[in-house]
């Protein structure tokens, strides 16, 4: 399960909303619990309305941050401009960690849809987000 609060939904969906057209993206810092301290907002370096990819200087200081703060980065969040809430072909097999919350946003229902995955070795499962 991940666990945030609505100040990091909102801080997410307005990271998107800045990145429109194209897909929005950051990551999910917090303990390993699953619980969501902070969001740390990206921009998206593929620069792509398909694709997205966190800026490499981002991500390496996000891990930084959280070993001097005993913190975990604990996920990744982006945007679906025209498409639902649930991992592309394309995010599932980019997905990098087997151990991080993949956090969806979809823009193509109002008011927009926020879904959370693990991503296994290609077997997607949606977990459940307490706010």
């Amino acid at each position: 399960m991940l666990t945030l609060t609505s100040a990091h939904r909102d801080a997410m969906i307005a990271t998107c909303v800045r990145a429109l057209p194209n897909e929005g993206c950051g990551l999910l810092l917090g303990s390993e619990d699953g619980t969501v301290t902070e969001i740390v907002a990206s921009p998206n370096a593929a620069n792509s309305a398909k694709l997205y990819e966190i800026d490499s200087r981002i991500l390496l200081r996000a891990y930084r941050r959280a070993d001097e703060e005993s913190l975990s980065v604990l996920g990744v969040f982006h945007s679906h401009t025209h498409s639902e809430a649930r991992p592309s072909p394309t995010d599932v097999r980019q997905a990098p960690d087997p151990e991080w919350h993949y956090v969806l946003l979809s823009f193509c229902e109002v008011p927009s849809v926020l879904r959370s995955y693990r991503i296994v070795e290609g077997s997607v499962v949606e977990e459940e987000i307490s706010l």
